[in-house]
């Protein structure tokens, strides 16, 4: 309820009680929709998605389906950088490989993926977040020697 409430604030300056109909026509709160309209979807389209759906299955193994070299988007917002959906699936590769002490092909993955520029084709953050598990992985694999 508080919701609705938000929307029909007034915030222009003047101090008529008169409101301009080109300001309500573009008011996103004129016709509430609900959830359930919102998200949708058409019996065939239901279908073809549910057809087309195959669950992720975390084993270790997310590293095998990312394409190397890495390839951004044509996006020229991004300046030549690979996605943030690109970026995550890289960081979550090697997380996986972590975590299953699998710390050689972690390392492996790595120098693969930086190879050949990739390095400049990640995102600052999610480079200097790749280089600490990196270091991670040499230091427990220094350890087991």
């Amino acid at each position: 309820m508080a919701d609705d409430l938000l929307f029909n604030l007034n915030l222009s300056s003047s101090s008529s009680s008169e409101s301009d109909p080109e300001d309500l026509a573009s008011c996103p709160a004129k016709e509430p929709v609900s959830r359930a309209d919102r998200s949708a979807l058409s019996e065939s389209a239901f279908a073809a998605l549910k057809q087309s759906y195959v669950p992720r299955v975390e084993n270790g193994e997310l590293w095998t389906h990312i394409p190397l070299p890495l390839t951004p988007e044509s996006d020229a917002n991004r300046g030549g950088l690979i996605s943030k959906p690109q970026a995550q699936d890289l960081l979550h590769a090697v997380e996986e490989l972590y975590f299953y002490r699998r710390y050689s092909e972690a390392v492996a993955f790595l120098e693969r993926m930086m190879a050949d520029g990739g390095e400049q084709k990640i995102d600052g953050e999610t480079r200097e977040l790749l280089r600490k598990y990196e270091g991670r992985c040499k230091s427990k694999l220094e350890s087991k020697q």
